[in-house]
C-alpha cells in the first residue's frame, strides 16, 4: 500500500510537531474550545459582498455544461451570480445602484473550483491518528521504536506504565514477513513491557493489543460472530484484535499469523472512551488540515452517538468551520434508530446534518476479511466473514427506512456487495420506492461480479468509492482476487457509466487514507501511485477503469452533494448556491495538464459560506 508515501508527500505537519501540538491542546482543551476560529488563517478585511475574478476563464462551475467563467459575486453566505467582470458589475449596480463593489483578483494561473467534498471519512479519528501514526513503519521493530519514541516524548506516560498507549496505521501487508505481529513483540522490549498498548491496523479492522491489555479482558469466547480471535497452536489468543472474528482458523489455520482481534472482535477490547478534551484536540486537528487541503464538507461515515453529541455542541458554539454530513452508527443488529438524533442544516452556522445511518457488512480486503462468493486466490482456507447475517441486514435496512432514513453500507468483497444488492433490490421492488427520494449507498463498492456492477446503477444505488484505496491496495489485491475478480474491483469507470444518474461520490476513507483530496483526484484520474508507477507500470492500473479530470472534480463537488441531499445548494458555482470554493494556485482539471501538477497543487484560500477559512483569496 502506498498510504505513507501519499500522506509524507503532501502532508505540511511534521509528527514532532504534530505530537506535540496535541499535548498543549489536550492540557488546555477548554481553551482551545473557546477560541477555536483563532487556528484558522482569515482575511478579515474582507466585505460581506464581493467579486472574486480570475484571469482567463478559470472558475470552473460544475453545472450540467461545466462551464468557465470569469467571475463569481458573493453576497454574504451565497453567490449571487458568475460570468465576466461587466456582467457582475452589472448585477451589481441594478441590485445595490448606492454602494461600491469590491472585486478581488485570483493570481495569475490559478483556478477557482467549487468547495472541495470529502464522502467517506471519519473526522475525528483523523486527529486520533496523528498522535501515535503508524503508517510509515516497514517493520514490527520499526512500530516498537515509534512507540518508544512517543512515551520518551511524553514524561507522563514515560513516567507512569498503566496510561494506555494507542496508535494507528500499521499494515502488515508492508512488512518483510507479511505476517500479523503479536502481543510477545512488545513484551521484547523492557520499556513497552506491561503497559497497556492497542494499536489499530491501517484499515481500522483489526486490532493489536500487548500482554497487559489480555490480562484486563479475562477469559475470551471461542469465536466472536463476525469476527475473530487470532490465537496461537494452543489456542491463546495471541494478542491482535480485528474484525474477522470467528475465522480465525480458518483465516490463519497454521496459527503462523497470531496476535490479532479482527473486525467484531474489536468490541471486546476495553479501551478507554475519549474524554472531552481528546475529542476537541482531535476536532482541531481535523479542521485545521481539512481546511488547508480545501475540503469545505466532509461526511462522516460511522458517528455513534456521543460523536454526534460532540458535533451538536460544537455547532450550537458556532464553531463547526465546515459542513459535515454525519452517518450515525450503532454496532448492533437490533434497531437502534431512535439513538441517533436526526438533524438537517443544524447549528448556528446550519452546517450540521444527520440524515442517514451507516450499516457494516463485511471487513477489508488487506486483512482477508473482504466477504468474497469464493475463497481467497492467495490463501484458499477463507473467503472473508460477514459481520452481520443476510437476515439482520435485512431487517435493519428495512426498518431505517420505513422510519426516513438513508442507508449507507460498508461492502468490500463481492458476496457483501451482493447481499446488499440484493436487500436493496427487494426493497424498492417491493414497496415501489423513489429511490431519488431515499437514496441509499454503498460505501466503497470495492470488488463486484460484472452484473452488480451494472446492477447498482440500474437499482439508483449510489456507489461511493475512494480513489486512492486503488492505488494502495493494486500491490497486492490481484494476489488476494486472481485474474478474473480483480476486472470488477475498484470499476470506477463501470460504476460511472452504469449510474442512472450519472454520479459517483468521491472520498477517501481518512485516516485510512491521507486527507488532501488531491491525491484522491490523482488517483482517480492516473491510477497511479505518488511516484508515477503501477503495477502495470506507467500507463496506470486497469487504466480503463481511469475518470477524466472533470469526472473526478464533480465526484468531489456536485455528486458528494447529491450524496448527501445538498444538490440544490451546495457542489456548484452558479447563482443562489452556497459561496463553498476553493482556490487552487494552478490548473488540474484541464486534460492538457501533466498529470503530475496535480500532486504539486497548493490551496491558496479555502472558502465557506463566502468567508475564508484558510489562506487568501487573492
Amino acid at each position: 500500500m502506498e498510504k505513507s508515501q501519499d500522506q509524507q508527500r503532501l502532508n505540511e505537519f511534521p509528527t514532532r510537531r504534530r505530537l506535540r501540538w496535541i499535548f498543549i491542546i489536550v492540557i488546555s482543551a477548554a481553551l482551545v474550545y473557546k477560541h477555536a476560529p483563532s487556528i484558522y488563517i482569515t482575511d478579515s478585511d474582507m466585505p460581506s459582498a464581493y467579486a472574486l475574478c480570475t484571469p482567463s476563464n478559470s472558475v470552473y462551475t460544475v453545472d450540467n455544461f461545466d462551464s468557465k467563467v470569469d467571475c463569481i459575486l458573493v453576497d454574504g453566505p451565497t453567490i449571487i451570480a458568475t460570468g465576466s467582470e461587466e456582467d457582475l458589475h452589472s448585477v451589481w449596480v441594478a441590485r445595490n445602484p448606492d454602494k461600491d463593489l469590491k472585486t478581488f483578483y485570483t493570481k495569475p494561473g490559478s483556478i477557482v473550483v467549487p468547495g472541495l467534498s470529502d464522502a467517506h471519512a471519519h473526522v475525528l479519528e483523523w486527529g486520533f491518528k496523528q498522535q501515535l501514526p503508524l503508517e510509515d513503519c516497514r517493520s514490527v521493530d520499526e512500530v516498537i521504536a515509534k512507540i518508544k519514541g512517543y512515551i520518551y516524548a511524553h514524561p507522563d506516560i514515560l513516567g507512569d506504565s498503566t496510561r494506555w498507549i494507542q496508535g494507528l496505521g500499521w499494515d502488515q501487508t508492508k512488512w518483510p514477513t507479511n505476517k500479523f505481529p503479536t502481543a510477545d513483540d512488545f513484551d521484547r522490549d523492557p520499556l513497552l513491557r506491561g503497559r497497556p498498548i492497542a494499536l489499530s491496523r491501517i484499515d481500522v479492522h483489526a486490532s493489536w493489543v500487548s500482554h497487559s491489555v489480555l490480562n484486563q479482558m479475562g477469559e475470551l469466547p471461542r469465536e466472536v460472530d463476525g469476527g475473530v480471535i487470532m490465537r496461537d497452536d494452543n489456542g491463546k489468543p495471541t494478542g491482535i484484535r480485528n474484525t474477522f472474528g470467528s475465522f480465525s482458523h480458518r483465516l490463519n489455520p497454521t496459527c503462523c499469523y497470531t496476535g490479532v482481534f479482527v473486525d467484531n472482535a474489536m468490541s471486546l477490547v476495553p479501551v478507554p472512551p475519549w474524554s472531552e478534551a481528546q475529542m476537541l484536540a482531535y476536532f482541531e486537528i481535523a479542521m485545521h488540515d481539512a481546511l488547508s487541503v480545501g475540503l469545505t464538507s466532509v461526511h462522516d461515515a460511522a458517528s455513534s452517538p456521543e460523536v454526534i453529541q460532540f458535533f451538536q455542541r460544537v455547532a450550537d458554539e458556532g464553531t463547526l468551520p465546515i459542513r459535515l454530513y454525519l452517518m450515525g452508527n450503532v454496532e448492533s443488529d437490533t434497531y437502534w434508530g431512535p439513538q441517533i438524533p436526526r438533524l438537517v442544516d443544524y447549528g448556528r452556522d446550519r452546517r450540521l446534518n444527520v440524515r442517514g445511518v451507516k450499516l457494516f457488512t463485511d471487513g477489508a480486503l488487506g486483512s482477508w476479511g473482504a466477504a468474497l462468493l469464493a475463497p481467497y486466490s492467495d490463501n484458499p482456507t477463507t473467503a472473508g466473514l460477514m459481520r452481520s447475517s443476510a437476515d439482520a441486514l435485512r431487517g435493519l435496512v428495512e426498518k431505517f427506512h420505513e422510519d426516513g432514513w438513508q442507508v449507507n453500507v460498508h461492502c468490500i468483497g463481492d458476496r457483501a456487495n451482493k447481499i446488499v444488492l440484493d436487500i436493496f433490490e427487494s426493497i424498492i421492488k417491493s414497496r415501489s420506492i423513489d429511490v431519488d427520494h431515499w437514496r441509499p449507498r454503498i460505501e466503497h463498492a470495492q470488488i463486484m461480479e460484472m452484473a452488480d456492477l451494472e446492477r447498482i446503477g440500474r437499482l439508483g444505488v449510489i456507489a461511493s468509492v475512494q480513489p486512492t484505496h486503488a492505488t494502495s491496495d493494486m500491490w497486492y489485491a490481484e494476489d488476494r482476487l486472481g485474474p478474473e475478480r480483480i476486472k470488477g474491483a475498484y470499476a470506477y469507470q463501470s460504476l460511472l457509466q452504469a449510474s442512472r444518474k450519472n454520479i459517483l461520490p468521491l472520498g477517501s476513507d481518512f485516516p485510512v487514507e491521507g486527507i488532501n483530496p488531491l491525491l484522491g483526484f490523482y488517483a482517480a484520474v492516473s491510477r497511479l501511485s505518488v511516484r508515477g508507477d503501477s503495477p502495470n507500470g506507467t500507463s496506470g492500473w486497469y487504466p480503463a477503469e481511469a475518470l477524466t479530470r472533470i469526472q473526478a472534480l464533480r465526484g468531489m463537488t456536485r455528486d458528494a452533494a447529491y450524496a448527501s441531499f445538498g444538490e440544490d445548494e451546495r457542489g456548484v458555482l452558479r447563482a443562489h448556491f452556497k459561496a463553498d470554493y476553493v482556490v487552487l494556485d494552478r490548473d488540474i482539471v484541464s486534460e492538457e495538464v501533466p498529470v503530475s501538477e496535480i500532486l504539486k497543487a497548493k490551496v491558496l484560500a479555502t472558502v465557506v459560506d463566502g468567508r475564508v477559512m484558510f489562506g487568501k483569496i487573492s
